[in-house]
């Protein structure tokens, strides 16, 4: 029942994140209080029940340490802060590279050391969204990620597994912090 209120309140707050401004009919003491009509905030809280029923184990498994709020506000530092700095880096080196012509691309692995399929997770997605690497594959097993990356420094592969310095930089720290 718990995994069912907390997927329907999430989709609930998702749903009304997207549909801001789409409506002016809730007053309040005579002023425009929120931008939803009355019909959107019901259908969305309708709607939220719905997916809660069909998603509440997709979206809580066993625990429910991400409904920690404190893990959210880690999240958000991490997206505007390591990881937003990691894709300027990556954007410039990137350009620099398609400028000059200088790449040197292959597959390696790395080993990130990250316990939960969340946080795993979490990580291919931000080394995909960085230019010039992509998750190519995870091991199940071991939690390794193969990543293709875009120009394989000759240091990064005198240890096997690859550094996940070179490749990701800080990310698997941050992600630790959230999903551990």
């Amino acid at each position: 029942m718990l995994a069912f209120i907390v997927t329907t309140i999430l989709c609930f707050v998702i749903y009304l994140l997207f549909t801001t401004g789409s409506g002016t009919e809730i007053v309040i003491f005579n002023k425009e209080f929120l931008s939803w009509s009355y019909a959107e905030i019901i259908i969305g809280f309708i709607l939220s029940m719905i997916v809660g029923i069909f998603a509440r184990k997709v979206f809580v498994k066993d625990n429910y340490r991400m409904a920690n709020i404190v893990r959210w506000f880690r999240f958000v530092a991490y997206l505007f802060g390591p990881f937003f700095v990691g894709m300027v880096k990556a954007n410039i080196d990137v350009a620099y590279r398609v400028i000059t012509g200088k790449i040197n691309p292959g597959i390696v692995k790395i080993s990130p050391d990250l316990k939960t399929d969340l946080g795993i997770t979490l990580l291919a997605n931000s080394i995909t969204l960085t230019p010039g690497t992509l998750s190519v594959e995870i091991d199940e097993d071991k939690n390794d990620l193969y990543i293709h990356w875009i120009n394989v420094k000759k240091e990064a592969l005198k240890k096997k597994p690859v550094d996940c310095k070179y490749v990701c930089g800080e990310f698997p720290k941050w992600i630790r912090r959230i999903t551990e």
